[in-house]
């Protein structure tokens, strides 16, 4: 670990900053979590993770260990008493609150669920944050879809209007709304706790094994020998590979640890141009670099609920001010992806595999941070 530790330069990331931090995770046993919670461990950052039992077995959580990595209480962001309580044992420096009901389809079917976890559970959170003295930044992680979709081409940025169609985008823009109401409100002392959002766009990566996503869906399909099947493969969307965003998370959680005010705000961590594409161009890219009998389809059933057709973020604020730019590009990020993915089906150890892949994206991150810089 120590090796690791030193063979990437502080420019993406400031190491000196993470190690010993106390970081109190939200949602760190779901896909993005887990990942983060590897990448602060390897920071040298002491994790203290709430959130519920793993899903699914598969995941990152379970199978690169990362329950070693922190310290992992199983609890529900809308039991108030439960979560104060592990902030209270926490004490920390850094709140990340990655904990959501993060499924469009599943919100249809569970609404109440979603609005409840999703907002509520921001509110808990927050009320937490102010009853623990000593914490320096909060970072609320949102998503792409709390804007109010009118079909446009152009990114949508951080000044563009809350929305949303669907219960899990509605509650979304909730969570925004939640997030800046304490921030004007109660988190106003320059000397407390800084308080921001971030809004990702569509993340893949190795150990996600969610319901109704694209890449999921096709790993299941594609190691049974079954067809994938899409029901919108015109949809655009947004994709970027897991640890862009983590990335970005992090940036802004050290700036407002810094007690850089200016950030308290809302901030877009999409992918670079030209990662906005159809559905259907994903999965023929997933079918090519799997081979063998992989192949997807059209789902034809009309009983499907509305999606909107196309979305793309604009993270000009977060390139100028924060000096954030997604590591990757679209084919890279497929990569990584699928050698997880089949790396997990060979049989393959799978921490050393999801730390490699970690440590590769760092140091590409840190080379063209470098050639920035320079330039």
């Amino acid at each position: 670990m120590g090796q690791r530790r030193r063979e990437v330069e502080n420019v993406v990331i400031d190491r000196a900053f993470w190690c010993g931090k106390r970081v109190f995770l939200t949602g760190h046993t779901g896909f993005k979590g887990a990942w983060m919670t590897l990448l602060l461990h390897s920071l040298g950052a002491d994790v203290f993770g709430f959130a519920l039992p793993p899903e699914h077995e598969g995941g990152v959580f379970n199978v690169a260990g990362v329950v070693g990595d922190c310290v992992n209480q199983y609890g529900d962001i809308n039991d108030p008493a439960a979560l104060v309580a592990a902030m209270v044992q926490c004490q920390p420096d850094v709140v990340l609150h990655l904990a959501a009901q993060a499924l469009v389809r599943r919100s249809y079917a569970r609404p109440a669920e979603t609005w409840m976890t999703n907002v509520m559970g921001t509110v808990h959170l927050l009320e937490a944050v102010r009853r623990v003295a000593g914490i320096r930044a909060v970072v609320i992680v949102s998503s792409d879809k709390c804007y109010e979709n009118v079909g446009r081409a152009r990114g949508y940025d951080e000044s563009d209007a809350l929305g949303g169609a669907d219960p899990y985008s509605a509650s979304k823009a909730g969570t925004e709304l939640v997030a800046a109401s304490y921030r004007r409100s109660y988190l106003v002392d320059a000397a407390g706790p800084q308080l921001a959002s971030a809004r990702a766009g569509n993340v893949i990566g190795g150990g996600d094994w969610a319901a109704d996503r694209l890449v999921p869906d096709a790993m299941r399909a594609f190691q049974s020998g079954e067809a994938l099947h899409i029901r919108n493969p015109a949809s655009v969307r947004p994709w970027q590979h897991v640890l862009d965003p983590v990335l970005g998370y992090l940036r802004l959680a050290e700036r407002l640890a810094g007690g850089d005010g200016s950030v308290s705000e809302a901030w877009n961590f999409g992918p670079r141009s030209g990662s906005e594409v159809s559905v259907g161009e994903i999965a023929e890219n997933l079918v090519q670099r799997w081979g063998g009998t992989a192949r997807w389809n059209r789902d034809t059933a009309e009983d499907h609920p509305h999606e909107a057709a196309y979305l793309r973020l604009d993270c000009a604020k977060a390139n100028a001010r924060l000096g954030w730019h997604p590591a990757l590009s679209l084919q890279p990020s497929l990569d990584l992806t699928v050698d997880w993915y089949r790396l997990y089906a060979d049989g393959a150890a799978m921490r050393d595999v999801t730390l490699a892949q970690i440590d590769r994206v760092l140091k590409l991150a840190t080379a063209q941070a470098s050639q920035l810089k320079i330039k």
